[in-house]
């Protein structure tokens, strides 16, 4: 059988394409086919333990079987709940975006009377990391599975916090120092609900969601390197948890 892979971040360098068809042998698993890329590149091992992968933009275990035609994303690390309402029943945004954010429009048009707080957070591009000079950034994301992440957290987040309105937007392409590069804005009738939810957006999107930050320094560049994926989606058992 024939599948697709796609690649993202770092893996795009260290394979030199975005994408390939691979054929594989009947019955074959994410697992044995992560067992062949590690072979194809065993000095990248301790990536491959790091990495998720989707299989038809829905994150996959590594028993889970591929068929025929199935597309499978291979997700290098990123920088529970009530059912889901249908989109119309809650005041959500979720935007990917190639031009600059417009951050106090977005602002403007969340509030409403019946608020009490609107949160913000802002995430600005610096201009150092480390001691390094950064001259620009570039993001990339799995954007057909990056934007209905992006609406889950939105639901996720008015369901459980009890806000009103959450809005989460992410850049995309290459970012000038002091450009928002992700803005997520909360409004609720009381503040608390409106700070927890607005961490929570940044701190899981930043976890889960693919999407990938490429510093660009006066001496070289790098891809990120994230936090290893949550155990709930990662692919690969934490240590020492193999064969519970």
């Amino acid at each position: 059988m024939r599948i697709r892979v796609l690649y993202f971040g770092a893996l795009r360098e260290i394979f030199g394409r975005e994408k390939e068809a691979l054929s594989l042998s009947e019955g074959a698993t994410v697992g044995s086919l992560l067992d062949h890329f590690r072979s194809v590149a065993p000095e990248q091992n301790s990536f491959w333990s790091a990495i998720a992968v989707a299989v038809n933009q829905e994150f996959a275990r590594a028993d889970q079987l591929l068929a025929e035609g199935d597309e499978v994303a291979l997700l290098p690390p990123v920088s529970g709940g009530a059912p889901k309402p249908a989109d119309g029943d809650l005041l959500i945004r979720a935007e990917l975006v190639r031009e600059p954010i417009r951050t106090e429009e977005i602002i403007r048009t969340i509030k409403c009377g019946e608020d009490g707080a609107v949160v913000v957070f802002d995430g600005i591009v610096r201009n150092h990391t480390r001691g390094r000079r950064t001259l620009y950034l570039i993001y990339e994301a799995y954007e057909e599975m990056a934007l209905p992440m992006m609406k889950d957290l939105a639901m996720d987040a008015i369901v459980d916090f009890g806000v009103r309105e959450a809005c989460v937007v992410h850049r995309l392409g290459q970012l000038a120092v002091g450009e928002t590069s992700v803005l997520i804005a909360v409004a609720s009738a009381h503040r608390a609900q409106a700070f927890d939810a607005c961490r929570w957006l940044i701190d899981t999107l930043k976890s889960t969601v693919p999407i990938w930050k490429k510093e660009v320094f006066e001496d070289g560049a790098v891809w990120v390197a994230g936090e290893p994926f949550p155990e709930s989606i990662a692919t690969q058992p934490r240590s020492g948890e193999a064969g519970k």
